[in-house]
């Protein structure tokens, strides 16, 4: 496959995980939310839920890498130590202004996506794509 459709699959199959991250995201937000209404809270435990999953089905499918996964977790995890402090902190600025909570998740949650298919894709994988594969193969032939 060609670089530009490789890349192009890439994307896809990130926004499809991502975007069954966010239902996950969204979904524990609302539960979670009906118990504590602070805006922090409810989108940090959220955060964490959809992070771990969308990692886990992007290192394997996505960018199909071997790379070893406690570093590559701990450049994500590098990743939300900027992210996470800044979009909580606008986030609850926003709500202190009036802007619904929902409408604050979907903003947060569109600008992770892009940033950190970027990240993953320049950052953590840069090298490593399509190792797993090939680790595979190496192993059984």
């Amino acid at each position: 496959m060609n670089n530009k459709k490789k890349n192009l699959w890439q994307a896809v199959k990130f926004t499809l995980f991502s975007a069954s991250a966010g239902i996950i995201q969204i979904a524990a937000f609302a539960i979670i939310e009906i118990f504590i209404q602070t805006y922090w809270i409810p989108y940090l435990t959220s955060l964490v839920l959809s992070i771990l999953w969308n990692f886990t089905l992007n290192r394997r499918y996505t960018f199909k890498s071997a790379a070893n996964v406690p570093v590559a977790m701990a450049k994500v995890f590098g990743f939300y130590l900027a992210f996470t402090p800044l979009s909580t902190f606008l986030g609850n600025m926003a709500e202190a202004h009036g802007v619904n909570d929902f409408v604050i998740l979907v903003i947060t949650m569109l600008s992770n996506f892009v940033l950190e298919f970027l990240f993953c894709k320049f950052v953590v994988y840069r090298g490593k794509e399509d190792t797993l594969e090939r680790k595979h193969t190496h192993r059984h032939a």
